[in-house]
Formats: structure tokens, C-alpha cells, sequence
């Protein structure tokens, strides 16, 4: 796959987890009780340009969706467990779709960047919200201020795989 003048090669990230939700557990349920849908974890990520992950519940959501795949830095994982004292909950307690190590994913933010072919705009931070403390552990929404992951849109049609490049 081509690599569109002015991206930036994410060279040396890789991939650790991969997820998808075919529905909302937090998102839209201001005022009510978290939903019951899972995050699976998957092998592959199949990324569709301008309409998000396929099987993802932001598949399609609305036209110019600035979240179409979520990023989350696996260093930031680890210094949220340490922070907090948790060494019970699993990374998909955040449910972002990607999960990265070696990279600084507030750096992409208004920026283009390539992973593994595919080609992505960086839109603004998947900022926490209160769930946070319900979903990791009370303290998790203000730790996770300024680096709650990266929201992103889709610029062309590849296959996201756990692994380096």
C-alpha cells in the first residue's frame, strides 16, 4: 500500500491487542447503567476507509466520524496499574480497538501516520470520561487525563495485525 505525502511512517510501533465491540457499553448511556456488550479480542483488525473497523459498533456511525479506530499506548497501561495499585483488570477495560507500545500517540494527534500499510489521520485524544473509574478503578479518569488513548480516521482499506510492522 502507498504511503500518502506527509505521513508519518510509525516505524518501530508495535501492535500489542487488538478489539472490537459490535455494541455500546458506555457510550450513550449517560444516566443509566453501563451496557452488557463485550469487547472481543481478535487476531485482525479489517480497517475501512471513512467508515471505521468492520464488526466495530463505530462502524459506519456517521459520516467524517473523528473515531473511527481507537488507539492506546500500552505504556500507559502499565503506569496506570502501578499508579492505582491494580493488577486484576485487562487492557480492554479502556475499549479502544488498538493497543500500541513504543509510540506517543499524542504526537499523531492532527498528524498523518502509517502502521502496517494503513494509512490514518490522527483527529484529537480518546479523552476518559467517568466510566473510567467504574470500568478500571476509582482514580482512573483523572490519571488518564492528556493520555486516554487516540482517536482516528481511516484513509484506506488494510489489515491491522498483533506484531511489529
Amino acid at each position: 500500500m502507498e504511503m500518502l505525502e506527509g505521513t508519518t511512517l510509525a516505524g518501530g510501533v508495535e501492535i500489542r491487542r487488538l478489539y472490537i465491540a459490535a455494541g455500546h457499553k458506555f457510550f450513550g448511556h449517560h444516566g443509566k447503567p453501563a451496557g452488557e456488550n463485550p469487547i472481543v479480542e481478535v487476531a485482525e483488525l479489517e480497517c475501512v476507509a471513512g467508515r471505521g473497523v468492520r464488526g466495530d459498533r463505530f462502524f459506519d456511525f456517521k459520516e467524517s466520524y473523528k473515531g473511527q479506530i481507537t488507539f492506546f499506548a500500552w505504556e500507559t497501561y502499565e503506569a496506570i496499574c502501578r499508579a492505582l495499585a491494580v493488577q486484576d483488570k485487562p487492557l480492554f477495560a479502556f475499549r479502544r480497538n488498538v493497543i500500541t507500545a513504543g509510540a506517543d500517540l499524542n504526537e499523531w494527534i492532527g498528524r498523518e501516520f502509517q502502521i502496517q500499510g494503513v494509512n490514518f489521520r490522527g483527529t484529537e485524544e480518546c479523552r476518559p470520561c467517568y466510566w473510567m473509574d467504574q470500568a478500571f478503578a476509582p482514580g482512573a479518569n483523572e490519571f488518564l487525563q492528556g493520555r486516554g488513548g487516540l482517536r482516528a480516521v481511516i484513509l484506506n482499506d488494510g489489515i491491522l495485525r498483533v506484531g511489529n510492522q
